[in-house]
């Protein structure tokens, strides 16, 4: 299953740092590869609250509604999608540090079906497109300092 861990410092504190990831409309602020996103239900996020994101690869879209289930202020947030293809399990953890907030983001994405043929090959393609979310994450986050690469969890 393709698979990305990545860690960030920022500035901001754990509770802002939150509340903006928790709000998961602002990937589109932050992910290239998302061309729309927006909330489904009104109100602040909350276990339950779906979000409508359309991501673009390989010149397609293509549209996830994401829920939220599980809500922990101001420690983590488990946000999942499921099309007929694949399955998205987005993990984001927050951990308070002298100079603001670690967060860490775990995207697992596991294909479904015949599509698990492509496993390898998305693997590098999921790579890359979260290491592009990760530098826009830091540029939105205002990063602190860099933490090591991304990690590539293992499968």
């Amino acid at each position: 299953m393709p698979r990305y861990l990545g860690i960030i410092s920022t500035p901001r504190p754990r509770e802002e740092a939150f509340d903006y990831l928790a709000d998961f409309a602002s990937v589109a602020e932050w992910d290239p590869s998302v061309v729309e996103a927006h909330a489904l239900d009104s109100g602040p996020p909350r276990v339950g609250s779906r979000l409508k994101v359309v991501v673009r690869t390989a010149g397609r879209e293509t549209p996830f509604t994401y829920e939220i289930e599980e809500l922990e202020r101001p420690a983590r947030v488990v946000l999942r999608a499921e099309t007929a293809a694949v399955v998205s399990l987005d993990t984001i953890t927050f951990a308070a540090n002298a100079a603001g907030t670690d967060v860490t983001y775990d995207a697992d994405l596991r294909l479904k079906g015949p599509l698990r043929l492509l496993e390898l090959p998305m693997r590098v393609a999921f790579k890359r497109l979260a290491e592009n979310a990760k530098a826009g994450l830091e540029r939105e986050l205002g990063m602190a300092e860099a933490q090591p690469e991304a990690i590539p969890a293992a499968s």
